[in-house]
């Protein structure tokens, strides 16, 4: 395959046309299964030629992805899912997860909001947990036992304190109770505006990406009037695109939003969301065009672009 180097061609560089591009991951260092380095293999071993880590909120495993993907001969790529509410509007506040691709980490600001995630995460965790405690045998303390396992503080770890404690068998139970609109359930809020985070992507030097838009029925249904004027918003501030192939994204969805892009000559991606084996997302189940992944590195402004994208390759 065809070397991608940014820093040889303004246009993105050169990816083989028939390269097999997946450009949504997640890893130990958010709710994913494997390691950094083993989720790189196990793109490598699904037959994927370039594959993105994109944990939710940091960028803790950049590093050692990209050292194994360097080491198997793995095109990588590195990007965060960071975590957004649409807060503005007082009728309807919801969460909208957003991928970032090939941001400067080491961008001040892009560093402050990560942090400021993570806390909120932990005040979510401990709320979400004081209400399960009203008809579980479950306690903070023992989330803080997971936590200390060198779980990363996410909805995931009171799953597994449950599990350890024997009140369920497996995570699938957990999320089907602490969802939007059960008691259970804590939104997180201290996390950035979308409207604003888009623009704190584009400021660290990387391309802001939609996640999964109107995933799991979170939008209109078939024929329902489509949220236009919510994108409109978020295109007017710097969103470059959606991930509009997405196995939580309904067909109608997927349509419009396709739609939607080539209307404003934006970019559509296609994704896995892989959290690892025993989850039913599948590597390469939805793929990204070469030539979508050339625009992506094209658009990045990253003054670090050139370290940051040894790994792509």
């Amino acid at each position: 395959m065809t070397p991608i180097n940014p820093t040889d061609a303004p246009a993105g560089g050169l990816i083989a046309n028939d390269a097999r591009i997946d450009l949504h991951t997640h890893s130990v260092r958010s709710d994913g299964r494997g390691t950094p380095a083993q989720v790189m293999r196990e793109a490598k071993d699904a037959g994927l030629d370039i594959v993105a880590l994109t944990d939710h909120d940091t960028v803790a495993g950049w590093d050692e992805a990209r050292a194994e993907a360097q080491r198997i001969g793995l095109g990588f790529v590195p990007g965060i899912e960071l975590t957004t509410r649409v807060q503005r509007d007082t009728q309807h506040k919801f969460t909208v997860h957003l991928l970032a691709y090939l941001p400067d980490p080491e961008n001040e600001a892009l560093k402050r909001i990560l942090g400021e995630s993570v806390s909120s995460r932990v005040d979510r965790l401990q709320a979400i947990t004081e209400r399960l405690s009203a008809d579980f045998d479950i306690t903070w303390e023992h989330v803080l036992e997971v936590l200390a396992d060198g779980k990363v503080a996410g909805r995931p770890a009171i799953a597994d304190a449950m599990i350890e404690r024997g009140i369920i068998d497996s995570r699938e139970p957990f999320f089907d109770w602490v969802r939007p609109g059960t008691k259970y359930y804590v939104p997180n809020r201290g996390v950035p505006e979308t409207v604003d985070a888009i623009g704190l992507v584009r400021a660290a030097g990387g391309v802001p990406i939609v996640a999964h838009p109107m995933a799991r029925g979170g939008g209109p249904k078939p024929g329902e009037p489509m949220p236009r004027a919510h994108f409109l918003e978020l295109i007017d501030a710097g969103l470059a695109g959606f991930e509009a192939h997405h196995r939580d994204v309904p067909a109608h969805a997927t349509e419009w939003f396709v739609q939607l892009a080539a209307e404003f000559n934006l970019l559509v991606t296609g994704s896995s969301d892989y959290h690892g084996t025993g989850k039913p997302n599948l590597l390469g189940e939805n793929l990204t065009p070469p030539a979508t992944l050339a625009a992506i590195i094209a658009q990045s402004t990253n003054p670090s672009l050139a370290s940051l994208s040894h790994g792509i390759n």
